[in-house]
């Protein structure tokens, strides 16, 4: 069975970078489509931040983080990435990714991120 953990996350100064992983076992990534990292917030809807193909690394984005956000894969490490550029404060949230980009497939605990000065 699948099982994703995720980890990068931290506090940040707003400007600032942070890189999560995430890391699969039990499964490879190419058994899925798609992996996409998600995040929540108080007092926010859940947002989808970015998805990407496991074959082709093709990606998507979500308006707010184009640009600034890269997320990318290395098949043979099994792990997923979110490259975070620029944060500002409403990047703030706890960070998850799920398969095939759907953010009901949550697995893990997801990492805490929080961009504050």
């Amino acid at each position: 069975q699948l099982r994703l953990v995720e980890s990068g996350g931290g506090l940040v100064q707003p400007g600032g970078s942070l890189r999560l992983s995430c890391a699969a076992s039990g499964s490879t990534l190419l058994d899925y489509y798609t992996i996409g990292w998600f995040r929540r917030a108080p007092g926010r809807e859940r947002e989808g931040v970015a998805c990407i193909s496991t074959s082709d690394g093709s990606a998507d984005y979500a308006v707010s983080v184009k640009g600034r956000f890269t997320i990318s894969r290395d098949n043979t490490k099994n792990t997923v990435y979110l490259q975070m550029n620029s944060l500002k404060p409403e990047d703030t949230g706890l960070y998850y990714c799920a398969e095939e980009c759907n953010p009901g497939n949550q697995r893990g605990q997801g990492t805490q991120v929080t961009v504050s000065s």
